[in-house]
């Protein structure tokens, strides 16, 4: 009696076994695994470095100024971030797109979140999702830290001193011979040019991301065979990652056994945007852009604004924002702004707001951070000693109304506005001017321009800055 009613109790659990086992996803059993390799580095050393390595590649390479076109790809790329599981995701991280104007079929991001897409990619593409799987590819390289991975297996062999010292070298491929001039270069890209399994997992983790997004993880695979009909075997995407007809199968056979999540079904825009950039004519190729050596947003080999006057037209302020940080100062501001410096000051500005007249820098939209030495420590009697220098090489420059009380990062502030007519445009221009007291004793000064018919629009770019500025003297 004792025995039978232990054989109906096994039989019930092999029943409930194979019930559990049949409405189980396939896909818990089918996905490859991925996990994080051996990383010395935190999170927030990514952020760093990868941040430094942007700033050097966006003097480098030469970004598309489309507005239109940046934030297409900015809208799916932040699709695609949404979608990496939840085990890869890292707050720290700050993920924002940009488009480089470059024929050849290629994209990188950089550990932290930085990506950059070539325009030759978006061209190539046989619709969005093609566009998208190369993109998921570039963010499973940064959600799994290979940057950082590779860096880390460089120093067990005492190659890298310190993250730091990886800089540009993470780059590699295509970019990196653009980017790169010293020797550190070519052993970081020895190092950092992703192996085959690092390869296979971003692979795997981005057919993943597709689908959670909506696209067919297979159109990443099809991609392959899209760049080599095109004629694009011999350089950018394929040449820098290996063995594609080997990815395409791997790629499609852990496509089966994925669900897409809300499928993308209309991307109608993608086919507008390959037209907007048809009618923008040709561009260069990385090749060529790294044997004219120009630095960019400016386009000249030295300084850090061009020589001719500035254009004084140009775009809104992005509603994204990317954070800079140096030495006490951290701060957001719009991603389509420039880092200028300007002697001991650090400007941002957007393209065509910035260049020289009379042999001086002239700025027609920006802000300008800079610390002023003054006589005076009583703060209003500072901040006056430092509007009358600035009105000392600017002989139309007015005050306009008092001082008024503001917060700087936390602390006791000043603003006021200032007339002025811009001597490279003639156009009127409004400044702001914002203080406060450093506990050294000099004067922390921010300084937000724009022409008086345009100052509405970037009144709200510049009131977001100066609420994300931290000082920590």
């Amino acid at each position: 009696m004792i025995r039978k009613q232990v054989t109906k109790r096994q039989a019930f659990v092999a029943w409930v076994t194979l019930v559990a086992f049949c409405v189980t996803p396939v896909s818990f059993f089918a996905q490859t695994q991925i996990s994080y390799h051996n990383n010395k580095f935190s999170p927030q050393d990514d952020v760093k470095v990868g941040l430094q390595a942007a700033r050097e590649a966006e003097q480098q390479l030469p970004l598309l100024r489309d507005e239109v076109v940046r934030s297409y790809v900015e809208r799916v790329g932040q699709r695609l971030v949404a979608s990496i599981p939840r085990e890869f995701q890292h707050p720290e991280f700050r993920y924002y797109f940009k488009v480089v104007n470059a024929r050849d079929i290629n994209a990188f991001a950089l550990p932290g979140g930085p990506m950059y897409v070539n325009r030759g990619m978006i061209q190539a593409a046989r619709n969005e999702g093609e566009m998208a799987g190369v993109m998921a590819h570039e963010l499973s390289h940064v959600a799994l830290r290979h940057g950082t991975a590779q860096a880390t297996k460089a120093q067990k062999y005492g190659i890298l001193a310190g993250i730091l010292g990886v800089g540009g070298a993470i780059l590699g491929g295509p970019a990196g011979s653009v980017l790169g001039q010293g020797g550190q270069l070519a052993v970081g890209a020895y190092f950092l040019k992703f192996s085959r399994e690092y390869e296979t997992e971003a692979d795997l983790l981005g057919a993943r991301i597709m689908a959670n997004a909506g696209y067919d993880p297979r159109d990443l695979a099809n991609m392959f065979r899209t760049i080599e009909q095109q004629g694009g075997g011999g350089g950018g995407f394929l040449s820098d990652h290996p063995s594609p007809a080997n990815r395409y199968a791997r790629i499609n056979q852990e496509a089966q056994y994925l669900r897409v999540n809300n499928p993308v079904r209309d991307t109608r825009e993608f086919a507008s945007i390959q037209e907007r950039l048809r009618g923008l004519g040709s561009a260069a190729s990385m090749a060529e852009i790294a044997q004219g050596g120009q630095r960019y947003p400016n386009g000249e080999t030295t300084g850090n604004y061009p020589n001719n006057p500035p254009r004084g037209s140009v775009e809104y302020p992005s509603s994204r924002y990317r954070n800079y940080e140096e030495g006490f100062l951290r701060v957001a501001v719009p991603d389509n702004w420039q880092e200028i410096r300007d002697g001991n000051s650090l400007w941002f500005a957007p393209q065509g707001g910035y260049g020289q007249a009379n042999g001086q820098a002239v700025f027609t939209h920006g802000v300008n951070f800079g610390v002023a030495q003054t006589q005076n420590r009583d703060l209003q009697r500072a901040t006056e000693e430092f509007v009358n220098s600035l009105a000392q090489g600017n002989r139309s420059m007015r005050s306009i109304g008092g001082y008024g009380r503001t917060t700087v990062s936390g602390r006791t502030g000043l603003i006021t506005t200032l007339n002025n007519v811009n001597e490279a445009t003639g156009r009127p221009e409004s400044i702001k001017v914002v203080t406060t007291p450093l506990r050294n004793g000099g004067l922390f000064y921010m300084l937000a321009v724009s022409p008086q018919g345009e100052a509405r629009t970037f009144d709200s770019a510049f009131n977001n800055v100066l609420r994300s500025l931290q000082i920590n003297d």
